[in-house]
C-alpha cells in the first residue's frame, strides 16, 4: 500500500554493512557487504578493519538498495540507522552517513537499537508480531532473552550473557579445531557428521544453584573451556580428536541451554510466541529443538529465514517503518553513536 511507510535502514554495528528498504512489512531490497574475509586472517573481528570496510561499502552499498528497490533518496520518508549496541567505531560510520543523507534530503532520521531491529526483521517474513512475545536474540556478541510487550516503546530484559556469548563460544571452539572463521556455519556443517551424546560437555547456569539468580542468563565461557581441555586431554595421549564429535555434542550443549531458558521464559511469562534472531538463529540444531521442545508446550515458534538472521539493513528499516507508523517521534540529527545502547531504549529519543 502507497500509504505505508517507505524506511530506509543503515546497519554498520559490527563486520556487516547492509543497507535495507522496505514500505511498510515488505521488504524492497536488502544491500550487504560483508568484511568477515578480512577478519578470517586474525580469528575474530578487527574493529579499525571493520570501520575502514564500511567506509569504503556504505556509498556502494546503499546505491545498489536504492536500484534494487526502484526507489531515490527522495522517496523516503524516514532513514533508520543503527545507534548501538556493537563497535564504536563501526556504528561511527553508519550513523554519520545517514545524518548525512538525512540533512541532504531533509529527511527525519531516527537511531535504532540493534537487538529491537533483530526481533522487527522478522514481521517482514511472518507479519506482525503476536504482543507479548519473548524473544531470543543469539549472534557474536549477545545472548539474551527479552520480553516484548510493544515493540516501537520498550522492550523488558529476561536475560543475557554473563560472559561469552554463543556466537563467540562458536568462534572459539572453531578456532581451537582448526575450522576456520567465523566458526558458526562451519561447526554446524562438521556436526552433521558427529555424535552429539559422545561427549558430555557442560551446560551453563543451569544447575539449581545457578537458578535463584541467573534463571535465564546465559554462560558459555566454561564450556570452551570444557571443549579445549577435552582436545588437549587427546592430544596429550597422542590419539586423534573427533572434530565431528566435538563439534556435534558442543554444539549440542549450546542450543539445549538456549531452547530450554527460552521455553522456561515463554512459559514463566505466560507468552505463547518464541521468536529467535541473530547470526546463531540461523543454526540447524537450534532451529530443530526449539521446535520440539515449543510444541510441546504449545508455543508458537517464528525464525526469520538464516539471511535475516544475520546483521542486515532490512532489520534496522524494518523496526523503522514500525516506529514511522507508530507516529514516535524522530531522533535529534546530533544522536550519538553508543555502544553500550541499553536493552530498555528501542530508539534514541529526540
Amino acid at each position: 500500500m502507497r500509504d505505508e511507510p517507505l524506511v530506509l535502514g543503515i546497519e554498520t554495528s559490527c563486520d556487516e554493512t547492509g543497507v535495507g528498504i522496505v514500505r511498510g512489512h515488505t521488504l524492497l531490497a536488502d544491500a550487504l557487504a560483508s568484511s568477515v574475509d578480512q577478519h578470517a586472517r586474525f580469528g575474530g573481528v578487527v574493529p579499525e578493519v571493520a570501520s575502514r570496510a564500511h567506509l569504503e561499502a556504505l556509498v556502494p552499498t546503499m546505491q545498489r538498495a536504492l536500484d534494487e528497490a526502484g526507489v531515490t533518496l527522495a522517496d523516503v520518508d524516514a532513514i533508520a540507522v543503527t545507534s548501538g549496541p556493537g563497535l564504536a567505531g563501526a556504528l561511527l560510520v553508519g550513523v554519520a552517513a545517514a545524518k548525512g543523507y538525512a540533512l541532504a534530503a531533509e529527511k527525519p532520521i531516527y537511531g535504532v537499537n540493534h537487538l529491537a531491529a533483530h526481533v522487527a526483521v522478522d514481521t517482514l517474513e511472518h507479519g506482525p508480531l503476536p504482543e507479548p512475545a519473548v524473544a531470543m536474540l543469539v549472534s557474536g556478541g549477545h545472548s539474551s532473552l527479552l520480553l516484548v510487550d510493544d515493540l516501537t516503546a520498550g522492550v523488558t530484559p529476561l536475560g543475557a550473557t554473563i560472559d561469552d556469548a554463543a556466537g563467540e563460544a562458536f568462534d572459539k571452539v572453531a578456532r581451537l579445531l582448526g575450522l576456520g572463521f567465523p566458526g558458526g556455519p562451519i561447526i554446524d556443517r562438521s556436526a552433521r557428521d558427529g555424535d552429539r551424546a559422545s561427549i558430555a560437555f557442560p551446560r551453563g547456569l543451569t544447575a539449581q544453584k545457578d537458578l535463584v539468580a541467573h534463571r535465564f542468563d546465559f554462560s558459555f565461557s566454561g564450556l570452551k573451556t570444557a571443549v579445549a581441555r577435552w582436545v588437549e586431554s587427546r592430544e596429550r595421549a597422542g590419539e586423534p580428536v573427533p572434530v565431528a564429535d566435538v563439534s556435534a555434542s558442543f554444539q549440542e550443549a549450546v542450543c539445549d541451554v538456549l531452547t530450554a531458558k527460552a521455553i522456561d521464559a515463554c512459559r514463566s511469562n505466560g507468552v505463547r510466541t518464541l521468536v529467535i534472531g541473530g547470526g546463531v538463529a540461523a543454526n540447524s540444531r537450534l532451529r530443530v529443538l526449539a521446535e520440539e521442545r515449543a510444541a510441546r508446550h504449545g508455543i508458537a515458534v517464528r525464525v526469520p529465514r538464516p539471511g535475516l538472521c544475520t546483521d542486515n539493513g532490512a532489520m534496522v528499516a524494518a523496526l523503522g517503518s514500525h516506529l514511522v507508523a507508530a507516529g514516535v517521534a524522530p531522533s535529534r540529527l546530533d544522536l550519538p553513536a553508543d555502544s553500550a545502547m541499553g536493552l530498555t531504549e528501542v530508539s534514541v529519543p529526540g
